[in-house]
């Protein structure tokens, strides 16, 4: 019996896939543009379910979005993957009714 190999073949990457395949289906949700503060931005839906264990906060309420909760991400079409964000729905959709958001250091309270 010959030993198994766990390299990939040729110059794929590890996961077989690359950090610039970012389809709108594989989070599962469905995608849309919208015009805010004159600005076009990409706005997709996630269904939550695909990373467990992964926690974000929304800029909107600064508050944590728990792995396994419908939300959203948002960026500015120009920009690229780094200038993402999550989303709670809600939040998003009260975006002009809110105050500008408290600026805070790393090591402040969280809450």
């Amino acid at each position: 019996m010959s030993p198994r190999r766990n390299r990939p073949k040729g110059g794929e990457s590890p996961s077989g896939r690359s950090a610039e395949d970012d389809r709108p289906g594989r989070y599962g949700g469905w995608e849309s543009s919208e015009d805010w503060r004159g600005e076009d931005w990409t706005v997709r839906h996630v269904a939550g379910a695909s990373v467990q264990g992964k926690t974000y906060r929304c800029p909107g309420c600064d508050q944590m979005i728990p792995s396994g909760v419908p939300h959203l991400v948002a960026w500015p079409a120009h920009a690229g993957v780094d200038d993402r964000r999550h989303w709670h729905k809600a939040c998003w959709n009260a975006r002009d009714r809110r105050t500008a958001p408290v600026q805070r250091s790393r090591n402040a309270p969280r809450f």
